[in-house]
This record gives C-alpha cells, sequence and structure tokens, in this order.
C-alpha cells in the first residue's frame, strides 16, 4: 500500500505590516482653494507599488499554498475547502510568472537568486520536482501545501534568471533567458520532450530534463493536458507530447517524445504567440493573423473545417476582428484580443454574453461596456485575456480583473459558487498585471500601494 505524504512547514517569519500616516501635502494652493478642506496624502509620493501574490478557489490540493487551508493550525478553526475570493499569498521573492495546472501551481521570480521557481500543490508525477519528505530523504510528498522551492539543475545559477513557467495535467515547463527550457513531470506521451520509457515511474522522481533541438532561443511556453507548445526568437513553433487529437499540429495523430519544428499554414510565418490549455492549439502571428489546430469538437476551428480535429495548422479567416494580438484557449472554449482592446469569444461553454449564448462557429464580441467603458471611461481596454479549462478571464489597462464562465470549486473568485453568464469584476487590492487560470484555482499578480 503506498503512502500519501503531504509537505508542510511551520512558518518562521512575520509578515511586516504597513502604517500609513495622515500627513497634509506641501503643494501650493491657489487663492481659490484656500477654503476648501485639506487635502491628505495617505501614501508617500516615494512610495512603490508592491508586488503580492493573490490566490482563490479550490485549496485541497494545496494548490493555493496555503496550508491551513486544508490542516488548520488552530483547533477553533476549520479546513477551507473553497478559497471564494482573492486571498493573499506570502511569497519571499517579487513573483513575475505564475502558471495553474490541474490542481498545481507553479511560480517563479525573475531574481539571480538560488532559488527562482517555488511550487505547491498535486506532486504525484514529481510535477513539483523531488520534495524531499522531513522523515525519509529518498521519499518525496505528493502533496505540497506551501509554496517550496523546485530546484533547476541550472550551469549558472547566479547568472540565469527564469523568465516564464507553463504548467500541463501533470507536466512543467520553466523557461529561461540563459539555459533554454526545464521540463519536470510525467512523460507518458512525450510531453517533456524526451524519450518514453515503458512504465516509467514518475512519483519521487529527480528527473528535470533540458530540452534541446530549437532552431534558436526559446522566448514562450505553452502547456496544454498533454502536449507542449515553444515559440523561438526567429518565430518558429515547435510541438511534443499526446497528439491523437491533433494538437502537436506536426501533420499526424502520434505521440513525440521531442520538439519539432510545426508546419502546415505556419510554414515561413513569424509567430508572436502560442496558446493552449486542453487539446486545441493557437498561434498568432507578428502580422496579427490567428492559426489553429488540434481539437475541435466544441467548434473552435469549424470556420475551416467540419471534422473534429485538425493535424496541421490552419489560417482561421475571421473577418470583423481586426488586428489579432492575443489568444487563448481552454477546454472548450477560445478568445482573442485584438489591437482596440476588443474581447472575441466563440466555441462551446459559458461564452460571457448571458446564458442563451453557449455555442458559436464564429467569433462574438463583449461588448466593452461589460468590462466598465462607459461615459465617464470612453477610452477603456483591455490589455491581456487568459482561459481555464472552462472560464475565462480578462485584464484591462486599469489593472481591473474580470472573469466569466463555469466557476468549478469557487475558481472565479467573484465570492459565490454560481457560474458566471457575463464579465464579472474580481475585487483585487491593487492593480492586476496578469492572472493564471487552471482547472479550479486561479493566480492573480497584483501591484498596490497599500
Amino acid at each position: 500500500m503506498s503512502l500519501v505524504y503531504v509537505r508542510l512547514f511551520a512558518r518562521h517569519r512575520l509578515a511586516l505590516g504597513v502604517r500609513g500616516y495622515a500627513t497634509p501635502t506641501s503643494a501650493p494652493r491657489s487663492r481659490e482653494q484656500k477654503e476648501d478642506f485639506p487635502v491628505f496624502q495617505y501614501v508617500g509620493k516615494q512610495r512603490k507599488p508592491n508586488h503580492k501574490v493573490f490566490v482563490w478557489g479550490f485549496s485541497y490540493t494545496g494548490a493555493l499554498g496555503i496550508p491551513s487551508f486544508v490542516v488548520p493550525d488552530s483547533g477553533r478553526k476549520k479546513p477551507r475547502k473553497y478559497q471564494l475570493t482573492p486571498y493573499r499569498l506570502e511569497t519571499e521573492q517579487q513573483i513575475s510568472s505564475a502558471a495553474c495546472g490541474y490542481g498545481f501551481t507553479l511560480l517563479s521570480s525573475s531574481t539571480k537568486d538560488l532559488t527562482k521557481v517555488w511550487g505547491m500543490g498535486l506532486n504525484s508525477d514529481s510535477q513539483l520536482g523531488f520534495q524531499r519528505t522531513q522523515h525519509d530523504r529518498q521519499k518525496s510528498y505528493d502533496y505540497v501545501l506551501e509554496p517550496s522551492p523546485v530546484l533547476l539543475p541550472l550551469s549558472r545559477p547566479q547568472e540565469t534568471r527564469v523568465v516564464q513557467v507553463a504548467c500541463g495535467r501533470a507536466h512543467s515547463l520553466v523557461l529561461t533567458d540563459l539555459e533554454g527550457v526545464f521540463s519536470l513531470g510525467n512523460n507518458a506521451y512525450g510531453q517533456c520532450g524526451r524519450k518514453i520509457v515503458e512504465d516509467e515511474i514518475y512519483s519521487a522522481s529527480h528527473k528535470i530534463h533540458k530540452m534541446e533541438g530549437f532552431d534558436s532561443s526559446v522566448i514562450q511556453v505553452a502547456c496544454g493536458q498533454d502536449h507542449s507548445l515553444f515559440l523561438t526568437e526567429k518565430g518558429q513553433v515547435y510541438a511534443c507530447g499526446w497528439g491523437a487529437d491533433g494538437q502537436t499540429g506536426l501533420g499526424h495523430h502520434n505521440m513525440c517524445d521531442r520538439p519539432v519544428a510545426v508546419g502546415g499554414d505556419l510554414a515561413g510565418v513569424k509567430v508572436q504567440q502560442v496558446t493552449t490549455y486542453g487539446d486545441c492549439s493557437l498561434a498568432v502571428s507578428q502580422d496579427g493573423q490567428l492559426y489553429g489546430w488540434g481539437n475541435s469538437e466544441y467548434l473552435q476551428l469549424s470556420s475551416v473545417t467540419e471534422a473534429t480535429q485538425i493535424n496541421c495548422p490552419r489560417l482561421l479567416p475571421f473577418d470583423g476582428v481586426g488586428k489579432v494580438t492575443q489568444a487563448a484557449s481552454g477546454g472548450t472554449q477560445v478568445a482573442i484580443l485584438n489591437e482596440r482592446g476588443e474581447v472575441f469569444v466563440w466555441g462551446y461553454g459559458i461564452l460571457g454574453k448571458g446564458p442563451n449564448l453557449s455555442e458559436s462557429q464564429t467569433p462574438e464580441l463583449v461588448p466593452l461596456t461589460l468590462f466598465g467603458r462607459s461615459e465617464f471611461n470612453p477610452g477603456l481596454t483591455v490589455s491581456r485575456i487568459r482561459c481555464g479549462l472552462n472560464h475565462f478571464a480578462a485584464v484591462t489597462d486599469r489593472g481591473e480583473l474580470f472573469v466569466w464562465g463555469k466557476n468549478v470549486r469557487g475558481c472565479l473568485g467573484i465570492g459565490k459558487k454560481e457560474d458566471q453568464y457575463f464579465p464579472w469584476r474580481v475585487t483585487v487590492p491593487g492593480r492586476v498585471v496578469d492572472v493564471a487560470c487552471g482547472v479550479d484555482h486561479m493566480v492573480a499578480l497584483v501591484k498596490s500601494v497599500i
């Protein structure tokens, strides 16, 4: 009988409190203002915004990184299975990238310190690396309840920075600036870009693979359920892993255990972004065109095929959407953002325009009024979009976060468990810089002056 280990550290540091002082500003006032009430400045002019991390959703996997939610630290407290609103996660370093897998989370910092990546949540396939238990150095924790270091086999650890992290169903990718891409976790389908070993045991594995075979430096990585995508600085897309739905885009439906350049309609095209989370893959070219391949059971690629799969990238000829700047692909739904800051959605599920729209073959514009545009804020646009498995997230140019879709285990962070049919603002104390969406949890990176 196998034992399940849980990692739980005692905290030995205190969070520093911030005290605000009400002091009158020293700015000169005009004669007309002399009779006005005094103006108070609660935060100093020189104070820089703090970078904070907020988490919410399902906690029992450990993916939120809050141990007391799973194992209460006081007899008067009860376990908190669902965190329905954003909750502050204390971190040692400023976090620059976050990714949500299927029940686990990776965080990274651009620091040159030895520790650059932290993991929390499910670790049954060593997707968070080997997390040594306190009682047996040969065993690794299957659950990690607190952000714990993921040690990378770097040759120049004090020079190399981590640029981005990505998470799939049970594997992870870490992109660095000087030493390329590292993969860890389940490799049953070749998604880690190394030789598939039959009956390989992934639990308590020390294996972290440095990936090779790219035409130039990799600048972005993305994880699907069991496949991986890579974008190089030359604009070339590479893929490896599970290909049964054509999600690798390599012209076949087989598994691939090494990164291979993707062709099809992408041949000769310079790409600026790749995205995937389920089994549908999208790429945005530098000239604003959208390409897609993989699963189309939910109409994601129905503009170019009636089949349920495409194993080679195809240009998606959408009219009226303008120049595409970003794309996001979930389990059954997709979204794009154009240069005007407008969001279009299609596919199957809760698409954001009410309960009467659950399916669309073509892009549907989500009105900017649903994100806060009004006569008092006429210039508002959306600056970033993301997809979880069954929900969407959008960040406006004002740093406000909006979510909609299936509210699986409270993953939307809107204070309730019901699904959300229109974009709804998430209350976060600060300006949202980026957000990561998972199956049943989310992570937000926030700038705050409080």
